[in-house]
C-alpha cells in the first residue's frame, strides 16, 4: 500500500508530512467497518472539512473570475462545479479508484467507480491537505485538479442541456436516448445508454442511474460533433 501511496502523491505535487492523514482520506467507511478499524479511521470527516474549503475556493474563484455575475448565477455556477457528478468527473485524471481502501463487497459491486465515493474521497484529500499543509497548499491541489479547465467541467455538466440546443438549432432530427443494456442488481445498476440524431448513433455513456448514462452520452456526443465542426 505503502508503493501505492507514494505514487498518489506523485500525481497530485503534494508529500504529506503526516501519512496517516492521507491514509484517512483514502480509506472508505466499507474498508474501516470490516477491519473494525472504528468510525474514526474513515474518510468523512475529512471529507467535511475538505467540502467547506473547497466551497471558499470555488467561491472565491469564481467571485473574480466573474465580476458581472449576480450571487444567484454565482452560486449556480458554484454548485455545478462542486456536485458529485462533477468531482467524480475530476478524479479520473488522477485514477483515485484505483487508490482507494474499500471493503470487499463495496469493491466487488464497482465502488471504485462509484461517483459518490470517489466525489466524497476528494473532498477528503482536500481537507487532508488542508490539515497536513494549510490553506495554501489545499489551495493550489484544487487550482489544479478541480478549477483547470473549467469551460470542459461546465460543458461536463450542462451537456444534456446544451447538447439539446445544438440539436434544436442545427439539426432537423430530433435528439433522443436509447437504452442498450441495464444490469446488475437494484443496489448495483449499470445503464449503458446511447445519444441518437434521428437515427444517427453518436455518444455513448454508462451510469449508476439512466440520467447519468444520458449525461455522459451527451456528454460524448458534444465532443464528437466539435470534432466534426470545420476549421477555421
Amino acid at each position: 500500500m505503502m508503493k501505492l501511496q507514494r505514487e498518489f502523491e506523485e500525481k497530485i505535487g503534494y508529500r504529506f508530512q503526516n501519512q496517516k492523514l492521507l491514509v484517512q482520506a483514502l480509506t472508505h467507511s466499507s474498508y474501516a467497518n470490516e477491519h473494525h478499524l472504528g468510525k474514526q479511521a474513515d474518510n468523512e470527516r475529512l471529507e467535511f472539512l475538505g467540502d467547506a474549503v473547497l466551497e471558499i475556493v470555488s467561491s472565491e474563484f469564481l467571485f473574480h473570475r466573474y465580476p458581472k455575475h449576480p450571487e444567484g448565477e454565482l452560486t449556480r455556477l458554484r454548485a455545478s462545479m462542486v456536485c458529485e457528478p462533477t468531482l467524480a468527473f475530476c478524479t479520473r485524471e488522477l485514477e483515485l479508484g484505483k487508490y482507494l481502501l474499500l471493503g470487499k463487497g463495496e469493491d466487488q459491486t464497482g465502488g471504485r467507480e462509484r461517483k459518490s465515493i470517489l466525489s466524497d474521497a476528494l473532498e477528503a484529500i482536500i481537507g487532508a491537505i488542508y490539515l497536513d499543509g494549510g490553506f495554501a497548499n489545499a489551495k493550489e491541489f484544487i487550482f489544479r485538479f478541480v478549477l483547470n479547465d473549467i469551460e470542459h467541467k461546465q460543458l461536463f455538466f450542462d451537456s444534456k442541456t446544451i447538447l439539446q440546443e445544438v440539436v434544436q438549432g442545427s439539426y432537423s432530427e430530433e435528439l433522443h436516448y436509447h437504452l442498450i443494456s441495464e444490469e446488475g442488481p437494484d443496489h448495483d445498476k449499470k445503464f449503458v445508454v446511447e445519444a441518437r440524431i434521428g437515427t444517427v448513433v453518436y455518444g455513448k455513456g454508462m451510469g449508476r442511474t439512466k440520467k447519468g448514462a444520458e449525461q455522459e452520452a451527451a456528454y460524448h456526443t458534444l465532443l464528437q460533433l466539435r470534432e466534426q465542426e470545420p476549421r477555421g
